[in-house]
């Protein structure tokens, strides 16, 4: 249960001087906002601790898991998931491979049908796609440490309805990213030991599946 879960939770849920003051940005900051995102995220690439916790309403179920996640422009992500048992989930901007090890299992699909339009934090990958697939408002954050932005999909489908992201107005860093879907589900994904480089390994963003293991497709 607990790996469908956070799977699942993943494909339904990725600055500083100028703000509004800290917790609220304010509607002139927005841009500002936008262009320390694009200069941060937008050249070479990022590596990182999360800790996510998901909440599926329906179900009464809040999980929590932890890792690490690798990303570089444009497209490519590597999840590592570490606690509470071992999964990665990799994607060279084409092609996605879940592999979970315990089951001896593959899931192999297209990844534009399962983090296309910013899905499962996908934008963090693709950080263009802030301006062309998302509203972008200011959001209160409730926090003195840090101001928001509410990004809504310009196209809402039923598994991301919008996303909220909490930024540090220190070092201009997402800080947390948490997406909803119409269901009342949410995903909480909370970043920390942030690097930005301008090189990683190749090898981080392939996959070769292991022999021996089940090779399930993915529909999109």
């Amino acid at each position: 249960m607990h790996r469908l879960i956070l799977w699942f939770a993943l494909l339904l849920a990725s600055m500083g001087a100028g703000f509004g003051g800290p917790g609220a940005a304010t509607a002139a900051d927005v841009e500002s906002i936008l262009a320390r995102i694009e200069s941060r995220y937008g050249q070479g690439a990022m590596l990182a601790h999360f800790e996510q916790t998901s909440l599926l309403k329906a179900m009464q179920i809040t999980d929590t898991a932890q890792g690490r996640l690798w990303i570089r422009q444009p497209g490519q992500m590597r999840w590592e998931y570490t606690a509470p048992e071992p999964q990665v989930i990799v994607s060279d901007g084409t092609r996605l491979w879940v592999y979970r090890p315990e089951d001896r299992q593959v899931m192999v699909g297209q990844a534009p049908a399962f983090f296309g339009d910013g899905k499962g934090a996908g934008f963090l990958s693709d950080i263009g796609q802030v301006r062309r697939q998302f509203e972008v408002e200011p959001l209160e954050t409730g926090s003195d440490a840090r101001v928001g932005l509410r990004l809504t999909p310009r196209d809402p489908q039923p598994d991301l309805v919008r996303i909220e992201l909490e930024i540090d107005p220190g070092d201009g860093t997402i800080q947390t990213v948490t997406t909803f879907n119409a269901y009342g589900d949410e995903t909480r994904i909370e970043l920390s030991d942030m690097l930005f480089t301008e090189r990683l390994d190749d090898a981080l963003f392939q996959f070769q599946i292991p022999d021996g293991v089940e090779i399930v497709q993915m529909a999109p």
